[in-house]
């Protein structure tokens, strides 16, 4: 089996979410991925090293600069005459691509998936995380997206693929990008970070929040996270949001302060390595997920916390 791998990047290099894709398409077969951006050479080159890739695909063109779905799904759908399956990372850019291209080859798409249990059979999570599927496909061809924490990374070095050069359909003229607003952090990205502080409801502000999380972090090199009801009540933005309708994360170390652990943010951050909670209410939802459980006032516990590290 073929399988086509879409290189997430920024075309200038690529991003980690690719890597564990890679890693999920190996265990279906050889290992196609596909660059398609504008000046994005470098990125296919950086491809080709990592382990297990067979071939590149490079599609360099203006109209895949911004990776618009209304331009890329084309591109991707006329390569499947080569493949077999097409597997994207389940990032916001690869959930906006790969349904377009399950819908130009009339397949259903298989969303999320954990683990691939056969050439066509795969398990993903259903209600929340509370339950996981085993689905198999009975289509011909197959379009996937793989949930990132659920798999290892791929090598980045080792691998000695080849690079092909391809061209596609141009601009299909459905939709145009206008700006992006793109928040600039010294602080690791939230799906790669290894340690996570992340903070809810309970901190009554964003101003408190600024003065309980921020220099806990600091302390720690980690990454900033919140829960729903803390981004919906404003008092971070909404790049920070971990949960079923945020970012999917694991780290080494999640760290909850001040958060009940509603379903839709452990769906978000129970595969983590070591939880630790803090909450006043010893009845709180994410102590049965946590590894380490402080019941204590978080205006108190936290400040002391971050003294003595």
């Amino acid at each position: 089996m073929k399988t086509l791998v879409w290189v997430e990047h920024d075309n200038a290099e690529m991003k980690d979410a690719t890597l564990a894709a890679v890693t999920a398409a190996s265990k279906l077969g050889e290992v196609h991925l596909l660059v398609a951006g504008s000046g994005c050479r470098a990125v296919a080159e950086q491809a080709a090293k990592v382990a297990g890739v067979g071939k590149v695909h490079l599609a360099d063109d203006a109209a895949y600069e911004h990776a618009l779905a209304e331009n890329v799904a084309p591109l991707i759908a006329d390569q499947m005459g080569h493949h077999d399956a097409f597997v994207a990372p389940a990032t916001t850019t690869g959930k906006n691509i790969a349904p377009r291209v399950a819908a130009l080859l009339d397949v259903m798409q298989i969303s999320d998936i954990l683990s691939v249990e056969g050439e066509k059979t795969f398990t993903r999570p259903i209600y929340a995380g509370n339950a996981i599927a085993t689905v198999e496909s009975s289509d011909a061809k197959l379009v996937i997206t793989v949930r990132g924490t659920a798999f290892d990374k791929a090598a980045t070095e080792g691998g000695s693929g080849t690079i092909e050069e391809i061209s596609g359909p141009a601009d299909a003229g459905l939709s145009s990008f206008v700006s992006a607003e793109i928040a600039e952090s010294d602080r690791p990205e939230l799906t790669s970070a290894k340690v996570i502080v992340s903070g809810g409801r309970a901190l009554k502000d964003g101003e408190t929040f600024e003065q309980i999380i921020t220099p806990l972090a600091d302390k720690l090199g980690a990454g900033i996270g919140a829960s729903r009801a803390a981004v919906d009540a404003g008092y971070v933005p909404n790049d920070y949001q971990v949960g079923q309708t945020g970012k999917i994360v694991a780290p080494e170390v999640y760290i909850a302060i001040g958060i009940s652990g509603a379903i839709q943010h452990l769906a978000g951050m129970k595969d983590s390595k070591t939880i630790i909670a803090i909450n006043k209410d010893e009845d709180a939802p994410i102590f049965q997920v946590a590894d380490i459980g402080l019941v204590a006032d978080l205006f108190k516990a936290v400040p002391e916390l971050t003294e003595k590290l």
